[in-house]
């Protein structure tokens, strides 16, 4: 007899973001596999998959986004058992891939934490890696498995393409984000601008200069990832100085680090708008500046080609 779960697709969850996975499930058409995922009395991941996976194309859904160490290590786990359960594949969906930020030695004697979680990943079991939107492209090249890199592009720019927003520019909120402006302004087919800023320390963002032309325009500051909300409420403050009538921003990842969500609904600006590539707090719920778009069909979408073994590159419109 043959086995029943030859390349059968499989999706399973951690306690990162559950709904994700299930909006995953659902656009696919698939149940949601079952694992216990809780915790021994002392702190330790507790883990038991609950259906045979032996020969199954399994992808792990698994954002390591706040507690980042606590939903690393339940990933990891999660890694070790499909792999010890004779899984035929396994995939590990990062929407938001943790410790990113980390990628280079930019100073003496730091380390270069991203490509330690990368080891860390493919050690565990993972044989290759579904990202959404890295904090640094170059993170795929510290794997020695297949990285498929999506963009959050797609679902962002339809969104604002709707809103039909007058006199709109793009705005970068520091020189290293240009190239993501770039794309987003000419899918709008809108002009560009650049926000130069200086950071004297790791939290403190000084605004120094607006290049380009944003008076009487309507502004969109284009980012990976909302964390203290320093970057995006200076950034904003300074593009109405400069006499923007209207500032909104947006960024695949809401990482609301403590204190932005406040920043933000306190900043003069209209909307921030994340994925839920990171599953939004109460407090977040509750401001009216933040809209949160989803993500799940762009990742299902790549779950089914990468399962059908199809072009992924037909995602990146």
């Amino acid at each position: 007899m043959g086995n029943s779960n030859r390349h059968m697709l499989k999706i399973f969850s951690g306690n990162a973001h559950p709904a994700l996975a299930e909006e995953i499930c659902s656009y696919l058409g698939v149940p949601l596999g079952k694992a216990q995922v809780d915790r021994f009395p002392d702190g330790e991941v507790r883990l038991q998959i609950g259906e045979n996976v032996r020969g199954a194309d399994v992808f792990v859904v698994q954002s390591t986004s706040t507690p980042v160490n606590e939903n690393l290590m339940e990933l990891l786990i999660m890694l070790d058992a499909f792999r010890r359960a004779s899984a035929q594949r396994i995939t590990a969906v990062m929407p938001y891939y943790g410790y990113a930020r980390q990628d280079r030695k930019d100073r003496p004697r730091v380390p270069i934490s991203s490509k330690l979680v990368a080891d860390l990943l493919t050690s565990a079991g993972a044989n290759r890696i579904l990202a959404l939107d890295l904090h640094a492209s170059q993170i795929q090249g510290y794997f020695n498995i297949p990285v498929d890199h999506l963009y959050a592009t797609p679902v962002t720019v339809d969104y604002f393409r709707r809103l039909k927003l007058k006199n709109l520019v793009v705005v970068s909120p520091d020189p290293g984000g240009v190239e993501r402006a770039r794309a987003f302004a000419k899918k709008l087919s809108v002009p560009l601008a650049i926000i130069d800023k200086r950071r004297e320390n790791p939290d403190v963002v000084e605004v120094m200069n607006v290049i380009g032309e944003v008076a009487g325009k309507t502004c969109l500051i284009v980012d990976d990832m909302i964390d203290t909300g320093g970057t995006l409420v200076g950034g904003a403050q300074a593009l109405l100085d400069k006499g923007a009538v209207h500032v909104y921003a947006c960024a695949t990842h809401g990482v609301f680090a403590s204190g932005a969500i406040q920043k933000i609904c306190d900043a003069p600006m209209e909307q921030a708008v994340v994925t839920n590539s990171i599953p939004l707090s109460p407090a977040g719920q509750k401001c009216g500046k933040i809209r949160v778009l989803s993500v799940a069909k762009l990742l299902g979408s790549a779950i089914r080609s990468i399962h059908e073994e199809t072009s992924v590159s037909k995602l990146f419109i």
